[in-house]
């Protein structure tokens, strides 16, 4: 998809969502009526292509005439009339519009979530944590995403506060409102549920979710074998109905279930009296366990074929899941979702859907642009955080579409596959609007 291409789908969703800017304003009757310096569609268009500078920073780049340039207090009070939801409205249709572009039969996405520390508000009950042992107050958003590991795109978000975490509900409720016909979801641990699996399976889609290899979690109960490396087909009858019929069938531990009234599952009644019939749900599913390394092990749940999709394969599809996780890095450091341009949580909801559609835009012009191939020791690929950058310009109209392509294909940086290194679990410090890069 050539560059002009895919800025004229994110222009036509700004245009569009600024022609029906009534539903995205607080009040209808009094925001954006006037004819001012900074009206919707600039406001919109001048927040999705922020860096990480100041806000006065960010306003001289975005406004280069001395004459426009706005006060960063005008600035603030025009965007606080626009709701988080403008934002989400463009990222779903560019979204929408990238996913229906050459799609495949079957679309892989990899699901999982990631904190975003945000200024202390002690206001905002479902983000905020008071501290422990010295440490300081802090707030928290958790963002959920589908990443189509194929276009290297963010297909939905969801954000939630930390204190309200739910990622079990967010995959659903994504997994519902998707317009995707086919897909499969990869997970890891955390996400295993017999609610989500019948999520995904009510709408037609296939999962693939690693879960705890022990004793606990998901497999206990199930009748496996003594093997240490296993594939065994699932046909689990679940029910809330617990008689001395119902009793007899979950002796049969790998095809009848009961499921406690406190464990969440949507497509049974929440709560079954005795007069009432005795419903099941199926649930089709494999239980697969292979090695990864020597003496290392670990098991997956999923609904694939096991003709097609047999352990070694299933072992190849999981490990494409760490695109998810690459890509919350260049979300965070190269977009630049860890520094904000406002303390108000509503404004920072914006500034969240505003670099996932960054993101979006820097990744399918960069995909597409062609990278030499030469005989050297490495592959190349492009250097996304140069790419990232001159996107942002091409966006403002800083820059053509052949200087744009020119440049990303000059900056690259080699894959080395195969590389290790010890994880970093130092906490992340927010940072505060003193500190910028310049």
């Amino acid at each position: 998809m050539k560059p002009k291409h895919v800025k004229k789908i994110l222009i036509s969703e700004i245009e569009s969502t600024a022609k029906s800017m009534c539903n995205y304003v607080n009040n209808k009757e009094t925001d954006f009526i006037r004819n001012r310096k900074l009206p919707f569609l600039t406001i919109i268009k001048s927040i999705i292509g922020m860096e990480s500078k100041s806000l006065t920073n960010e306003l001289i780049d975005i406004f280069p005439n001395v004459e426009s340039l706005p006060s960063a207090s005008a600035f603030v009070q025009q965007r606080q009339k626009i709701k988080a939801e403008a934002f989400k409205a463009i990222f779903n249709g560019f979204t929408n519009k990238l996913m229906s572009e050459d799609s495949n039969d079957m679309v892989i996405l990899a699901v999982d979530g990631s904190d975003i520390q945000i200024p202390t508000n002690y206001d905002d009950k479902s983000s905020y944590y008071p501290g422990a042992n010295g440490q300081k107050p802090y707030n928290l958003l958790h963002l959920n995403a589908l990443y189509d590991l194929n276009k290297h795109i963010y297909a939905d978000a969801l954000i939630q506060g930390k204190r309200n975490l739910n990622e079990h509900l967010a995959l659903q409720q994504m997994v519902d409102k998707s317009n995707i016909d086919c897909a499969l979801i990869i997970a890891d641990r955390g996400y295993e549920s017999y609610n989500s699996m019948a999520h995904i399976q009510e709408k037609g889609w296939f999962f693939l979710i690693r879960i705890r290899d022990g004793i606990c979690g998901i497999k206990a109960g199930f009748e496996l074998p003594e093997e240490p490396e296993y594939d065994v087909s699932i046909e689990l009858n679940l029910t809330r109905k617990q008689t001395i019929e119902t009793k007899k069938l979950f002796k049969d531990r790998n095809h009848y279930r009961a499921l406690p009234a406190t464990t969440p599952f949507d497509y049974l009644p929440s709560i079954s009296r005795k007069s009432d019939p005795t419903r099941f749900y199926k649930l089709y599913f494999r239980l697969v366990r292979f090695e990864i390394s020597d003496g290392i092990y670990e098991s997956v749940v999923t609904n694939l074929d096991s003709l097609k999709y047999p352990p070694s394969k299933l072992k190849e599809l999981y490990a494409e899941r760490w695109g998810i996780e690459s890509s919350f890095r260049d979300l965070k450091y190269t977009i630049g979702m860890l520094n904000f341009h406002s303390k108000k949580v509503m404004c920072i909801h914006q500034e969240i859907y505003a670099h996932l559609i960054m993101y979006n835009f820097a990744e399918m012009i960069t995909s597409h642009v062609v990278i030499e191939k030469k005989q050297r020791k490495y592959t190349y690929k492009a250097n996304f955080s140069v790419a990232a950058h001159v996107c942002r310009q091409f966006f403002q109209g800083k820059t053509t579409s052949p200087n744009l392509e020119t440049i990303i294909a000059r900056n690259t940086i080699p894959i080395r596959t195969g590389r290790h290194r010890e994880r970093n679990l130092t906490a992340k410090v927010f940072r505060g609007f003193l500190y910028r890069v310049a």
